[in-house]
């Protein structure tokens, strides 16, 4: 391998190592963004009808909880623990029913979300794989 191509390959961003996703999320602004797609993309989806009568009719919160959660996923700041305390993703979604499909749905809203946003494919990919952890955590069903 040159020395170029090789340089060009370490100095990409190793995502999920220190604060590298939370940056190339473009930081709370960026995952700002991402989230109002995300449920822009609820509202519309009907795939996700299900999943949107689960929240409010205002996302106000909805909104704001869940840009501060992946604030400190992505290993930014601890936004949401600032301001809501501490994140319990079972615990949380417990009353709802949540089983593979709402799960699916929510993963779908996020893909569809991702497609606006200006991250590099690899990023895209790599957040859409990782967001199927807590995801599957809230799921509570068969």
């Amino acid at each position: 391998m040159d020395m170029e191509l090789k340089t060009q390959i370490d100095d990409r961003p190793r995502y999920g190592v220190g604060d590298a996703s939370y940056q190339t999320a473009g930081g709370e602004a960026g995952i700002r963004k991402l989230v109002d797609a995300f449920y822009d993309a609820m509202e519309r989806l009907p795939e996700a009808a299900k999943i949107r009568k689960m929240h409010p009719a205002d996302l106000t919160v909805s909104r704001d909880k869940l840009t501060l959660f992946l604030c400190g996923w992505l290993n930014g700041p601890a936004l949401y623990t600032q301001k809501y305390g501490p994140i319990r993703i079972p615990q949380v979604h417990s009353h709802l029913e949540i089983g593979r499909s709402e799960r699916d749905a929510w993963l779908r809203c996020m893909q569809e979300a991702l497609k606006t946003q200006p991250y590099a494919a690899a990023f895209k990919e790599y957040l859409l794989e990782q967001l199927y952890v807590p995801a599957e955590r809230s799921r509570n069903r068969e």
